[in-house]
């Protein structure tokens, strides 16, 4: 049988399942990360299951979204953070020392292994060849207990590149292009596996840049083979060791195929406000803009800043535009300073900002009211850069400096000559803000800090068999984690606190829902296709059930959100007849009949709203029902561990 890479990969780390897309499986992991703005509910699941230490081969927790100390709160969960990092025996990567992703890219992600991460953009690591998945906190934790990390064994679609990209197109573009051509919808429960002659033109950060952006496609995650281009890559990081050659057996079986010649690849960039609006930039230039920046785990490599920088020598950005530069990591920002390319633009008007994570989600940096920013970053939803009538366009790092020089969208490709410079072999180890696990003697004497800040989790009841309630909130289609949980830097720093920050659940779209659903004692809420698509934030589904959320009813979830939703006890239930969508509305009073037989037995579930009678339907494995009758995966990982 003819193997893909993602499917030796599984079969590897296999404990339970098979490799039968659509069912469930489980695998072993062999690395976690965890980020400050989810890591901390990671981290307080996880004491709740009373271990000495952590059961994974190498874990991470990093501080890169909430690095802004306006108050307590935020260095208060740092101090938390460290300290279990310390108790249990994870590496701790301190505010400062850069991106998750474009950390763990440079100094622990390895081919063949497998890798959960409580960020949706943890698939950033199939740039080098590990399996990388995108999950919730409680599955991280899961994963830290020692328990295997169960999924739907996804498709696999492979994307065959062939030729070279010319001159000012760039790996963005690539996966801009695919969005386009897939739309946010077009992943869900896919793996997009590269290969072809067209690999090898591409460096581990660019193919990072391509997997980092597959999380917009709901892809379950995306990959590239290990080949001479990662061995160079880890031997500049001192990390030759860790290089194997994989890749997918000649004539591998995908579920389909996808066609790719780089050498016709355009600047491409999506508008505002979804990563899959995607025009040529020759279709749309001369647009005004405000705002340029340049970073996120999706564009801040070492080639992506040593190119900005290139473009910039000698010139000024637009007086009219303001300019944002945030490096991807410390070892980045050593290298620019050592080499001299920092000046470059400090020169040109450049605003270097904390390697961090920032501006992306709405953490400083905000636009201007109206504004027009470009940015180099994967999510543009209305309102996530903190302003809510500013327009956000995602591009490639030539789109975004050439466009910061002339003060409008530009074509990268009037520019002249491409920038040349070469690949740096040697990056200095600095492990300045990066610690190591204390040895096990030392753990003991750790003690925990928690803040005022950090309460306590909401624990879901086992499910009753009769629910009933008010239909809380009606949404549309495409409803994302930040119109349902929203991040910046106002209500990030409540991430520890969830009766604080469930007060913002869904303030965007209706700012009476914390209110009616007080009044209410919970409910229902209602929704269209592809609900909770982007962000891993299980806070998006921790604070609907501390409001006393029963169910979720919609066309189709995004996968992860689905995910947390069962995690933390809540029903994700799908309309059986799509068009009773349209009967329901917000305020009516809905009843769901024998929900814990008819799961049990595998009937449909019977409602009931105004004299209406419909049915909903279900896509759980044995494994989730379970989950959900306990009351959540807290409560079931508990009763199997008192077995």
């Amino acid at each position: 049988m003819k193997h893909t890479l993602t499917g030796k990969i599984i079969k590897k780390h296999l404990v339970s399942g098979d490799l039968k897309p659509g069912t469930e499986l489980a695998i072993k992991i062999d690395q976690t990360l965890t980020q400050d703005a989810t890591g901390t509910m990671a981290y307080l699941e996880f004491l709740n299951f009373n271990l000495p230490k952590i059961a994974t081969k190498l874990s991470v927790s990093y501080v890169d979204h909430n690095t802004l100390q306006a108050g307590f709160e935020n260095a208060d969960d740092h101090a938390f953070l460290q300290s279990v990092a310390e108790k249990y025996g994870l590496y701790f990567s301190k505010p400062g020392n850069g991106i998750c992703h474009q950390v763990h890219l440079e100094r622990f992600a390895k081919p063949g292994t497998t890798l959960i991460g409580s960020d949706s953009h943890t698939p950033t690591a199939g740039g080098i060849g590990a399996l990388a998945i995108g999950v919730g906190g409680l599955e991280i934790a899961s994963a830290l207990a020692g328990y295997p990390f169960s999924l739907t064994c996804p498709s696999v679609v492979g994307v065959h590149l062939t030729g070279k990209l010319p001159a000012w197109s760039s790996s963005k573009d690539v996966i801009l292009y695919i969005l386009k051509l897939l739309t946010v919808k077009g992943g869900v429960n896919k793996v997009f596996e590269y290969f072809g002659d067209g690999v090898k033109s591409l460096s581990v950060p660019e193919r990072a840049t391509i997997t980092n952006m597959g999380a917009e496609l709901g892809a379950t995650s995306s990959i590239f083979p290990s080949d001479i281009n990662t061995k160079a890559f880890l031997s500049a990081f001192g990390r030759a060791k860790d290089y194997i050659a994989m890749s997918a057996d000649k004539d591998a079986n995908y579920e389909s195929i996808i066609e790719i010649n780089l050498s016709k690849i355009e600047p491409l960039i999506a508008m505002p406000h979804s990563p899959d609006i995607v025009k040529s930039v020759a279709e749309v230039k001369g647009i005004k803009i405000n705002q340029v920046a340049v970073g996120s785990c999706t564009n801040s490599s070492y080639k992506d800043l040593m190119l900005a920088a290139k473009i910039l020598k000698g010139k000024k950005i637009h007086k009219e535009v303001s300019f944002i530069v945030a490096p991807g990591s410390k070892t980045i920002l050593n290298a620019l300073i050592k080499n001299g390319h920092l000046s470059y633009f400090l020169e040109a008007g450049a605003r270097i900002i904390e390697s961090a994570c920032g501006p992306c989600i709405g953490m400083g940096h905000a636009p201007a009211s109206g504004a027009i920013s470009i940015r180099t970053f994967n999510r543009n939803f209305k309102g996530r850069s903190g302003t809510a009538d500013a327009s956000v366009m995602l591009a490639s790092v030539e789109v975004a400096v050439a466009s910061a020089i002339k003060g409008e969208l530009t074509d990268p490709r009037t520019l002249g000559a491409y920038p040349k410079f070469p690949a740096l072999i040697n990056f200095e180890s600095d492990t300045s803000l990066l610690l190591s696990p204390l040895p096990l003697k030392k753990r003991d004497a750790i003690k925990i800090i928690m803040g005022p800040n950090i309460k306590p989790l909401p624990t879901a009841k086992p499910l009753a068999d009769n629910l009933s309630g008010k239909i809380l909130i009606k949404t549309g289609h495409n409803i994302t984690t930040d119109d349902i949980m929203p991040a910046g830097a106002k209500i990030l720093p409540l991430r520890s606190n969830i009766p604080e920050i469930s007060k913002h659940v869904f303030i965007k779209l209706d700012p009476e829902f914390y209110s009616r659903a007080i009044k209410e004692n919970g409910g229902f809420i209602v929704g269209g296709d592809n609900y909770g698509q982007g962000s891993s934030r299980e806070h998006a589904a921790l604070a609907p059930l501390h409001l006393g959320v029963k169910a979720v009813i919609v066309k189709t979830f995004a996968r992860i959100h689905k995910a947390n939703l069962i995690n933390f006890g809540i029903l994700p239930l799908v309309f059986d007849n799509p068009a009773d969508y349209e009967k329901l509305y917000a305020n009516d009073s809905l009843e769901l009949f024998n929900v814990v037989k008819a799961l049990r037995a595998g009937r449909k579930i019977k409602a009931r709203t105004r004299g209406l009678d419909f049915e909903l339907i279900y896509q759980l494995s044995e494994r989730e029902k379970e989950i959900l009758i306990a009351g959540g995966k807290i409560n079931f990982i508990k009763k199997e561990l008192s077995k």
